[in-house]
């Protein structure tokens, strides 16, 4: 009957693993590049060293309750209390490996900085990242063009990333090459990748963002050789592919583009589509966007203490930025009404 059982278990436990083992195809354990391989072997080590203190945990827990089963005469001792040697393995061990997981993580973080070049005698392809609701638009500044929801680059060749968001705050991520980071606006943040073998990998938003998170997915492509990737942008720029060719990436088709469905069943991704060429600085332009007029201090709209640097409205005579010379105001050009309130009538104005 025992065997019986131990022979069922031992199958179940097969099945089991098997089954954990083929979800891990495509994913973080299946890594295709360098951050992704040293993200790995960080992962499995840490996981090691975690299961020093799991593992004989449960098989003491398991061999004391066998142990103190009851119709066993084993001593009872209701008021122990303690015991040195129990003491000294139960803060040793997790102080030991808390110390170890320590030092692992100090080094990787710095070696694993996303901020940080990957050395290679390759120089880095540029791509500016922009996530949109709910597509990811691909800009590549240094050879004019621009793609939708693919991404395209070298094998064995490393890609800098400068990624933002048009509004939600996503996350990139690229699961077989390693290392997501935050995209959002007004803000850019950096990542640095490489594919060490050409293949095609998914990539996702790993931060949920609305209704169409789920079709916000896209393929990133490692090409096979430089030359195979070179043909692809003089193709994006002809035309050529069977593929939807928006022309010139401007303001105006940066707009359109990002606008969303608001059907809150929108949920199918975005079809591929290319820029054969790009507006000087378009990335940037709208990442300072939200840096200009947005937000504006509305507290003293209205009032005779309104000043332009607030609001924004030069029709009263107060200063604007532009004649502002390093925080030296001309005071001819200050409104002479204002300057004779007193301080508690500035008060009361702000108040209202």
């Amino acid at each position: 009957m025992i065997l019986l059982l131990t022979r069922i278990l031992s199958k179940v436990a097969l099945a089991l693993m098997v089954g954990l083992l083929a979800g891990c195809q495509g994913g973080v354990l299946d890594p295709k590049g360098q951050v992704g391989i040293e993200e790995k072997q960080l992962i499995i080590v840490a996981t090691l060293l975690m299961l020093l203190v799991v593992i004989p945990v449960i098989f003491m827990t398991l061999y004391f309750a066998w142990k103190y089963r009851e119709g066993r005469d084993e001593i009872y001792e209701p008021k122990w209390s303690h015991s040195t040697k129990i003491e000294t393995i139960v803060w040793a061990i997790p102080i030991v490996i808390v110390i170890i997981l320590g030092v692992i993580t100090w080094k990787s973080t710095h070696a694993l900085d996303p901020y940080k070049p990957l050395k290679s005698d390759k120089d880095h392809i540029n791509v500016q990242v922009v996530s949109m609701n709910w597509k990811w638009l691909f800009i590549y500044p240094d050879l004019g063009i621009a793609s939708v929801n693919e991404l395209r680059f070298p094998a064995n060749v490393p890609v800098a990333f400068q990624i933002s968001s048009e509004g939600t705050m996503n996350s990139f991520f690229i699961p077989q090459l390693g290392s997501q980071i935050y995209s959002m606006a007004g803000m850019v943040t950096k990542l640095h990748l490489i594919a060490n073998e050409p293949g095609t990998f998914d990539g996702i938003s790993a931060n949920y963002s609305g209704a169409g998170f789920t079709g916000m997915k896209f393929k990133a492509i490692a090409t096979e050789t430089e030359a195979d990737f070179d043909a692809w942008v003089e193709g994006v720029k002809a035309g050529t592919h069977n593929v939807i060719n928006n022309g010139i990436l401007d303001q105006t088709s940066y707009e359109k583009l990002a606008e969303h469905d608001l059907d809150e069943h929108h949920i199918e991704p975005t079809p591929v589509q290319y820029y054969n060429s790009i507006a000087s600085s378009i990335f940037m332009d709208n990442v300072t966007k939200f840096m200009k007029d947005h937000g504006q201090v509305e507290l003293l709209k209205g009032t005779s203490f309104e000043p332009k640097m607030i609001h924004g409205d030069a029709s009263h005579g107060e200063m604007s930025h532009g004649e502002m010379n390093h925080g030296e105001m001309n005071h001819d050009e200050m409104n002479h009404e204002s300057s004779e309130h007193s301080s508690d009538d500035m008060h009361t104005e702000a108040e209202k």
